[in-house]
Parts: structure tokens; sequence; C-alpha cells
């Protein structure tokens, strides 16, 4: 049986370098870094000193103030990038069958702020006393159900948890939903808030972020100086739509997901598997699935978070997958200007992938100076570049083993 097509009709975001999609694409075709020094907390006596805050958001340009009480920063941000995705797609949800319409929203920790506040207050005043909207605010499912409550949707709405990997796992398996004929639309991706004491505390602990203080140096993927990740938050959400019902419906077509490919390391807690087999063959599945050749593919959105570890297992998992081919792509981290968004990475990153086709440009890898002879690959130094691609790929590695990698492709009509 032929496969339904599944082609992206709307795109929103939520990013330390804007607060809508379109605006986030600008700022990273131009370079511009997102990171800075921490302003949503006093972090004079911890060792991390950055973060890749969003800036400027106001959750009553959303919702009721009174209902934005009630709801954590996380899925207030997907709930605005929602919102764009919903808009630009022009979908009526009135005049949709509800139970073929879907939500997929991954969130790789939660509502973490509401959790610590909560703590801090039941300790002080007896755990009695908490908030009754802590757990509806802390539980990690709440992006993807305030979103199919807030526009009727009510086919399968679900939350992969699969730590960095979640935003991809999510606009995967909302391609297979598409695809397989369990639903028309769904709506995917991740939204993440967690610049909180508890978490930049605990990353730290395990010596997982950078804590140097200077923001042009500390999110630099596949440099030799790299020392770390430093933790972003926001949102990414996708509105992936079967093909004809899209036509149908005179929608503006945006891009095609066309692979994808899941996979766990089954080998460690946190590091990957020596040689990134894991990631290699999630990135060969991706292609098998799509039926289309390495040689094919222009353009790989790494998960490229800056760890030692990390980037130089991505990048022999690439040579695994594309062969000599690795060295005739380009493989940009678009984490250099957002820093690391954990359980929304992937969906940001889908979204920029999708825009770096839409566009014919290709995001840099920026901060970068010194090379790594782990990572020699072609990383887009510095400055984005023009670029006419067919196929893109995103990739994301979680904690845990958790591998995922998606296939796009460019909408040609």
């Amino acid at each position: 049986m032929e496969k339904r097509r599944v082609v992206i009709t709307g795109l929103g975001a939520v990013t330390p370098v804007g607060l809508t999609a379109a605006e986030s694409w600008e700022a990273v075709k131009a370079g511009k870094c997102g990171i800075g020094p921490i302003t949503l907390y006093d972090a004079s006596n911890m060792k991390a000193k950055l973060a890749g805050e969003v800036k400027g958001f106001d959750p009553a340009n959303y919702m009721e103030k009174r209902e934005a009480r009630k709801v954590d920063r996380f899925a207030q941000f997907a709930l605005a990038a929602a919102q764009e995705a919903v808009e630009q797609s022009g979908l009526d949800f009135a005049k949709e069958d509800p139970y073929r319409c879907a939500i997929i929203m991954s969130a790789g920790i939660g509502g973490l702020i509401t959790l610590q506040n909560e703590c801090v207050k039941g300790s002080q005043k007896g755990f009695d006393k908490i908030s009754p909207f802590f757990i509806p605010m802390a539980i990690g499912n709440m992006a993807s159900a305030h979103i199919a409550i807030k526009y009727g949707l009510k086919g399968m709405a679900t939350c992969p948890t699969t730590a960095c990997a979640g935003g991809t796992n999510a606009v995967g398996d909302a391609l297979r939903q598409v695809r397989d004929g369990y639903a028309d639309v769904v709506l995917c991706g991740g939204a993440e808030a967690v610049v909180t004491e508890l978490a930049m505390g605990g990353f730290t602990s395990m010596h997982a972020l950078h804590t140097g203080d200077d923001p042009a140096a500390a999110s630099i993927p596949f440099d030799a100086r790299r020392s770390g990740f430093v933790m972003g938050e926001g949102a990414g959400v996708l509105v992936l739509e079967e093909l004809a019902h899209a036509q149908a419906r005179g929608a503006k077509i945006l891009g095609e997901v066309v692979g994808y490919g899941a996979t766990c390391d089954a080998y460690h807690i946190t590091a990957p598997a020596p040689g990134g087999e894991g990631g290699a063959k999630a990135m060969s599945l991706a292609l098998e699935d799509a039926g289309v050749a390495p040689e094919e593919v222009g353009y790989i959105n790494a998960h490229g978070t800056s760890t030692p570890m990390n980037d130089s297992c991505e990048t022999q998992a690439i040579k695994t997958a594309f062969g000599d081919h690795a060295y005739h792509l380009a493989v940009s981290s678009t984490k250099s200007m957002t820093g690391h968004m954990l359980g929304a990475a992937g969906a940001v990153e889908a979204v920029f992938t999708a825009q770096s086709l839409m566009d014919g440009f290709l995001p840099a890898t920026i901060g970068y100076q010194e090379p790594d002879p782990e990572c020699d690959l072609d990383v887009v130094p510095n400055v984005g570049r023009s670029a006419d691609i067919k196929y893109a790929m995103s990739n994301s590695l979680g904690f845990g083993g958790h591998n995922a990698s998606i296939l796009l492709k460019k909408w040609e009509g």
C-alpha cells in the first residue's frame, strides 16, 4: 500500500533568539547569539552563570493573566508556539473531525520551576499548604494537554519524555500517526523551561554544563575548546498534515517530513555508546524509511551540544551513516546560538531545518575558532551560507541512550 505523504503547514517557536519562528530564524540566519548572563534568578553563588533565556516573553499575550498563573512556564511557551503554528497553517479545527486531530508534545523534565517553588513552600509552611495546582502545573504532559484543550484536539495526545531526543521523537511519531492513517493533522514538538537553581545545580554537579562567563565562548559545538553545554529554554511546534487533506483546504505547504529513525544505545545512563553506534543507526533508519540515498542529503542540523563526548561521537556516527558523503554535506549546530533546550531542542531544530530548506540557507555554528581533529566535518563555521538543498536531517541524542533522526524534504509542489 502506498504511504500517505506528510507535509508541514505551520511552524511556531519561542526561543532565546526570538519570540516567533520567523523572528528566531532571522536571528539564526544572522548568527545572533541568544546566550547571556542568567537573569531568572541570582546565580552569583553558583558555578554556571550563563543560559539561553527567552527574553521579553509575556504569557498575557497568549492567555488570560488569571489562567497563566496556573500554567508552568514550559507550557506557556508551548501554547505560544502552537498558536503561531496553527495561525500559519490556516486550520479551523471547528471544521475538522476532532478525533482525527492529535497532539504530540515533548518535555524532557516538565514543570521544574513549579516543582522547585512548591518544594520550598512546602518545607517552609508544611506540604499540605502547597498549591492545589502543583500537580497539574508540574507534570510533563501538560503542554500537550493544554494545547489539546485549547483547540479541541481529541485524537491521541501524548508526551515523549526521552530527554534531549524528545522533540525529535515527537515529530517522528507524528509523521507515523499521519502516514499510517491514524490522524489527518498532528501538532507536534516540544517545550522546556528549566533555567532554575535546581536544574542548573544538578547539571553542574555532573560536570555537564559550561561554567565560564563569556557568552561567545560558551556554547561552541565541535570546537576543541568546548567544555559543556549551555542551558536553553523555549518551545517549537510543527503542524503536520496529510498531503491531500492540506491541498483540499488550499493550505500553503512549507515542507515535507519523509523519514524517521529512532534507536536506543542500551549502554549508559548519560554517555553515548562508543563511536555513536546508536545515533548512526537512527540516521540510517531515517534514510531507509524515506527511501533516500545518503548522497542526496545536503545538510544535517546536528545535536551538537558542545560537550566533548557528544560532538565527537556524533561526528563518528555521521561518518558511519553517510560514509564518504559525510565530508560533502554541511553539519552545523544551532545550539551555538540557542543553547540546549532539552526536550524542546529537537522541535526547535526541526523548525530551523524546515526553514533552512525553504530559504535555501545553511545556518552557522557560531563561536567556532579551534578545529578538533575528531570533529572534522564541514560545521559551517561562524557564517551561514546559501545552498540549494533538497533533503536535510535533524538529529537528537538524549541521556539514557535515546537517539532520534528525522529527514525533511524541500517542498517543490
